[in-house]
């Protein structure tokens, strides 16, 4: 069997380590994953209002745990942007239904269960979120607010990811979400990274956008914005 090919995955601690956790699983042998976050999660003292509510939204697993960390009550159903999302919310407790997709259709699976009078919709999310999802409700006649409860701080690269960028021993760039992106991307400037070899693998067309150089040797977007879907590209992977 070839080598393991390096993947470098930037998501925040936990979440990279349960992704290399399912790769290891679905794609045992095919990648060494090299985990280097540039987001950690630090909770916010925001105020958590759930009053006049009839369900919460999670866009994902950090908004899940938060809330989780902060408040016992568990009589809301949660509606989740992912399965991911949604299993988290099982495990934490909730009864909670997966739109298996973006914050579209998201916005649609709630706007079709919503319940006219019941109450509103608290999205439970970070300081910095992609999409607007309470507008998107808005528009469809769907009381809905939020709730940063959490920030995502940048973080530098780590060492031993540096290194292995500026000698060309990163074979496979992983991008969750735009900001990260756009943060390896800053990251970057200047650096002269070799990427002459590398495949940037992306969950959105959002996320493969915001990644500006330097060009990769191919780029790949998920077919669906889900870890189902990564785990699928990086598969296909020649």
């Amino acid at each position: 069997m070839a080598d393991p090919r390096t993947l470098l995955l930037t998501r925040p601690s936990a979440q990279s380590q349960a992704f290399a956790e399912a790769l290891a699983e679905r794609l045992p042998g095919r990648f060494r994953p090299v985990i280097s976050p540039l987001l950690e999660i630090v909770p916010l003292p925001a105020p958590l209002n759930l009053d006049g509510l009839q369900g919460l939204v999670f866009t994902s697993v950090n908004g899940v745990e938060q809330f989780a960390a902060r408040s016992p009550d568990r009589h809301l159903p949660a509606w989740c942007v992912g399965d991911m999302t949604a299993a988290a919310a099982r495990q934490a407790g909730f009864a909670a239904r997966s739109a298996n997709g973006d914050v579209a259709d998201l916005a649609d699976l709630i706007a079709a269960g919503h319940r006219p009078g019941a109450g509103a919709f608290l999205h439970v999310r970070g300081a910095h979120a992609a999409g607007d999802l309470t507008g998107r409700l808005a528009a469809r006649g769907v009381p809905a607010r939020a709730a940063a409860i959490y920030d995502q701080a940048p973080q530098p690269l780590s060492a031993e990811a540096l290194d292995l960028l500026a000698t060309g021993r990163i074979y496979v760039l992983t991008f969750f979400s735009a900001r990260t992106a756009r943060l390896f991307t800053a990251s970057g400037e200047g650096a002269g990274w070799d990427l002459a070899r590398a495949t940037a693998v992306s969950l959105s067309a959002d996320a493969d956008a915001a990644f500006a150089g330097p060009e990769p040797a191919r780029r790949h977007i998920a077919r669906t914005p889900t870890r189902d879907g990564m785990l699928a590209a990086l598969a296909a992977l020649s």
